[in-house]
């Protein structure tokens, strides 16, 4: 008997000094990987920035420039999605309400809408455009209209505004660049299918687009270039402009090859495609809307009998960081600043955000931020700060559902970020030593492939493994 128990001990014993061995080692595997990455030709113009900590004790396992405020990217979403959790609540839902006037000859219709990015998605069956489109031409129907005459978008509250500061033209009129508006519709996002010639710089030609657009037109200036090129075409398309133009190459012979935009008016597309439905039941309705706020005067004169409601915000955080989907981002953090200040505005919501986190250890010096997506160059976060709100995020009762919102890459839960010179990860991992890890890892700068650098990181990152 005592032998088995010497035995046992000795047991463990020996697996305590292997994971004693291993949770020592890791700072120094960290410190190794970081400065043989440091010193890539990669890396030599560039700055990277990796921030370790042991998540349970919070205690700092490694810290490289950890207060140097770089751009995130598409990082910055995990500090909207804690944000949002925090200032709206994991069982927030948008509303979308519709009302109408009766009038001599016909009736006035009135969308109240909150703001709501998933009206129209096609990533819920509840949300889909088929299924938005029926309900409110059904319940439009069920009301004995047989004409509407005017539709107008009440847009009190919230700044139209779309595009947050520092977004380049050649990313707003490409379905990442689709900004927020009060009324979202299908993600803000449209398909434009095109098709190539046999010969190198021969004209491409836009075959449809996915739905029909209402009020505005495309015209291609692309031409053909050598297969398996890929898709370089940008849509530009300037503000308060009908027509757009797409610039680029596709690769030739190409029949049917999709690419997709931004809506530039989602409430102008929305009032067409449910006009078209209406058709169909035989009410009569224009496809032009107005948008503008409306007096309290006017709202009280209005019935409301329609309401749309969203997904939970824990549903909408999923998608939104599985995707990467920056207007979730844009709208989140005007949602935020409406719900808190009554003013649906980009600057609101980063002041918001600012101020919220400062309170909680976060100065605001290190989250120098201009939108909700990190699609702006022009934001600057540090890793630290990344680093301290995921770890506030493990507290909550809420984070199970932000937990499962981050992808996989390389093994690890954690989010990625790429705009141009720009690539990053953060997020959390389990190592061999029994310790769960938060980190944030981001490089500005680079040269070369982001392809290359990723692999790169990836074997930095390994050390947490």
């Amino acid at each position: 008997m005592k032998n088995l128990l010497a035995k046992a001990f000795l047991l463990l014993l020996l697996v305590l000094v292997q994971f004693a061995a291993l949770s020592q080692a890791v700072p120094d595997k960290l410190n190794a990987a970081f400065q043989a990455f440091q010193n890539d030709p990669q890396l030599r113009h560039a700055i990277a920035s990796l921030y370790v900590v042991d998540a349970k004790t919070g205690q700092v396992v490694f810290d490289k420039n950890g207060m140097i405020g770089l751009a995130p990217a598409s990082t910055l979403k995990v500090i909207t999605s804690v944000s949002a959790y925090e200032l709206l609540g994991d069982g927030y839902t948008y509303q979308t309400k519709m009302a109408y006037q009766k009038t001599n000859d016909g009736a006035l219709l009135l969308l109240l809408p909150g703001g709501d990015p998933t009206f129209g998605s096609w990533r819920w069956k509840s949300t889909t455009e088929e299924v938005a489109l029926q309900d409110a031409a059904l319940a439009i129907r069920n009301l004995g209209i047989k004409t509407i005459k005017k539709v107008r978008v009440d847009n009190s509250g919230w700044n139209e505004e779309t595009v947050p500061d520092g977004w380049i033209w050649q990313d707003v009129g490409n379905y990442y660049g689709a900004g927020p508006s009060k009324l979202n519709w299908r993600e803000n996002q449209y398909d434009v299918i095109l098709k190539s010639g046999s010969q190198l710089g021969s004209a491409v030609s836009i075959v449809k687009t996915v739905p029909a657009l209402y009020g505005y037109t495309l015209r291609s200036e692309l031409s053909a270039a050598s297969a398996g090129t890929g898709d370089n075409a940008f849509i530009y398309f300037p503000l308060n402009a009908q027509s757009a133009v797409i610039r680029g190459t596709i690769p030739v012979n190409e029949n049917s090859f999709k690419i997709s935009g931004a809506l530039p008016s989602p409430a102008h597309q929305f009032a067409g495609s449910l006009s078209d439905a209406l058709q169909r039941m035989g009410v009569q309705s224009p496809k032009s809307i107005t948008v503008r706020e409306q007096s309290k005067s006017e709202l009280g004169s209005f019935t409301t009998f329609h309401t749309i409601t969203s997904p939970p915000l824990d549903s909408i955080v999923y998608w939104f960081n599985r995707k990467s989907i920056n207007l979730y981002g844009e709208a989140l953090l005007k949602t935020m600043a409406f719900k808190h200040s009554g003013s649906g505005s980009t600057d609101k919501g980063v002041a918001l955000l600012q101020n919220y986190w400062s309170k909680r250890g976060v100065p605001e010096t290190e989250l120098s931020i201009v939108d909700g997506s990190g699609l702006s160059p022009l934001n600057r976060v540090t890793t630290h700060a990344q680093v301290s709100i995921l770890q506030h995020a493990r507290k909550q009762p809420w984070f199970d559902g932000f937990y499962t919102s981050l992808p996989v890459y390389n093994g690890i839960k954690m989010k990625s970020g790429t705009i141009r010179g720009v690539k990053g990860y953060t997020g959390y991992h389990t190592g061999k030593d029994g310790k769960t890890y938060t980190f944030s890892f981001l490089v500005n700068n680079y040269n070369g492939s982001s392809s290359a650098l990723v692999k790169k990181m990836y074997k930095v990152l390994d050390e947490l493994k």
